[in-house]
């Protein structure tokens, strides 16, 4: 099973920390990352998509991904 997440964050240390977490967890990197400017929090947003492949699991909409 492939599992997606995306991971965001304000542009702090916190996203790069959230970010080395997953890698270091198994997943990786999916596409480019994103940035925008959150108009309510007036700050800038960072995101990035990850992906991992867990085997012996089948999908469950249940479950937590972060866990995987």
């Amino acid at each position: 099973m492939k599992v997606y997440r995306l991971l965001t964050a304000p542009d702090d240390s916190s996203f790069c920390h959230k970010v080395t977490l997953a890698l270091n967890k198994g997943w990786s990197l999916h596409g480019s990352p994103t940035y925008a400017f959150n108009p309510e929090t007036k700050l800038m947003q960072c995101g990035q998509a990850v992906v991992k492949e867990v085997e012996g699991r089948d999908y469950d909409p249940d479950m937590k991904l972060s866990e995987q």
